[in-house]
C-alpha cells in the first residue's frame, strides 16, 4: 500500500530500517512473583540500566494489590524487560491497536487505500476509543482475517474474544510488545506508510485518555498510546496502557497490563507508578516530563465501583 486515506502529521520514527525478527517467547518472561524471579530487565550493553530498572519496577509495585505484567523494549540499547510476560489478561480497548493493524494489513493485501468510512472508524476507535467503531471494524475484518494478522505478526499468545466480544480477547505483555515493535521498525507485516499512519493516530489520542505509560516521559518525545479499562466481577478492574516513544533519543516501548484493581483510578495509579520509574530511568536527564494524571490521585471514588452488569468491551 503506497499511501492511506486521511494520513496527516505523520510521526517521525528514529529507528533503523533493518528487518526485525521477533522471538517466539520472551526472554525472561515469567508468571512468578518478581521477588523470586531472575532480573526483570536485561541488556548486555547497558547492564547498569537494566539493574536499575529491575530494582525500580519492583519498588513501584511494592504494596500494590494489582496483578501486573510489564514489557519494555529498547532495540537501540539492546534492552528488554519482562515481568509475567506470558500471563493472559482480558484486553479491553488495547485490542483496538490489533484491529487497526489488521485493517491496515488487509488494505495492503488488496493494494488499496483505506476507504473514507474505514479511515473515519479507525480514527474514532483509536483517538476516542469509540466502541461502536471497533465493533464495526471487528465485524468487517472477521475472526479468520484477524487470526491471519496475528499469525503474520507472530502474536501466538493472543486469543481472539468470542463472537463480537473483542474486549475479552486474551492478550499478553509479550504479544503487545511484538505489536508495538511492528509499528516502530521496518518489517514484512506493515509497510512504512501503514506504520506511520497507526503511530499518528496513537499520538492524537484525546487528552482525557492519555494517562498511563506516558507519565514520566520527557515532553520532548512523542508518546503514541492506547489504554484500556474493563470492570468485571471476577478480577475487578482491568487497567492497561501500551505505548511507544519516538523523537530525539526515543524509540522504546512500554506495556503495562493489570487486573484485580478495586477501582479504575487505583489501576491507573499502579500503571503510572511503573511507567514513571521506567521513563525516568530511560531518560535520567529529562527536565520536563509528563505529570501523573489527575484520576490516579483519587482512587476511591464510589462512581468507579465495579458494575453488576458485565461489560465485554470496556473502554
Amino acid at each position: 500500500m503506497r499511501s492511506i486515506s486521511g494520513l496527516a502529521g505523520v510521526a517521525t520514527v528514529l529507528l533503523g530500517s533493518a528487518l526485525v525478527a521477533f522471538p517466539a517467547s520472551p526472554a525472561g518472561a515469567t508468571d512468578r512473583p518478581a521477588a523470586v524471579s531472575s532480573a526483570i530487565c536485561r541488556s548486555s550493553s547497558h547492564p547498569a540500566l537494566a539493574a536499575r530498572l529491575s530494582r525500580d519496577i519492583r519498588a513501584a509495585l511494592r504494596g500494590r494489590v494489582s496483578a501486573v505484567a510489564v514489557g519494555v523494549s529498547d532495540g537501540g540499547r539492546g534492552l528488554d524487560c519482562w515481568l509475567s510476560g506470558s500471563r493472559h489478561f482480558d484486553s479491553a480497548s488495547v485490542v483496538k491497536v490489533t484491529i487497526l493493524g489488521a485493517l491496515l494489513r488487509k488494505a495492503m493485501d488488496r493494494h488499496r487505500f483505506l476507504t473514507g468510512t474505514e479511515a473515519a472508524l479507525a480514527r474514532a476507535m483509536i483517538t476516542r476509543s469509540d466502541n461502536d467503531a471497533a465493533s464495526a471494524l471487528w465485524a468487517e475484518l472477521g475472526h479468520a482475517y484477524l487470526r491471519h494478522f496475528l499469525d503474520l505478526a507472530g502474536m501466538t499468545h493472543t486469543i481472539l474474544g468470542p463472537d463480537g466480544a473483542w474486549g475479552l480477547t486474551q492478550i499478553t505483555a509479550h504479544d503487545e510488545v511484538i505489536l508495538l515493535r511492528l509499528l516502530l521498525t521496518k518489517n514484512r507485516v506493515l509497510d512504512t506508510t501503514s506504520r506511520d499512519y497507526a503511530l499518528n493516530l496513537m499520538a492524537h489520542v484525546i487528552g482525557s485518555q492519555r494517562w498511563g505509560v506516558p507519565v514520566g516521559a520527557p515532553t520532548s518525545l512523542t508518546a503514541h498510546v492506547k489504554n484500556g479499562w474493563l470492570p468485571l466481577a471476577t478480577h475487578g478492574w482491568r487497567i492497561h496502557s501500551i505505548g511507544c516513544f519516538t523523537g530525539r533519543g526515543g524509540g522504546y516501548i512500554i506495556v503495562v497490563l493489570t487486573q484485580d484493581n478495586p477501582t479504575m483510578a487505583y489501576g491507573i495509579a499502579t500503571v503510572e507508578a511503573v511507567a514513571k520509574v521506567i521513563n525516568h530511568d530511560m531518560n535520567p536527564r529529562a527536565k520536563s516530563v509528563v505529570p501523573r494524571s489527575a484520576v490516579s490521585r483519587s482512587w476511591g471514588s464510589p462512581d468507579e465501583r465495579i458494575p453488576a452488569v458485565p461489560n465485554t468491551h470496556g473502554g
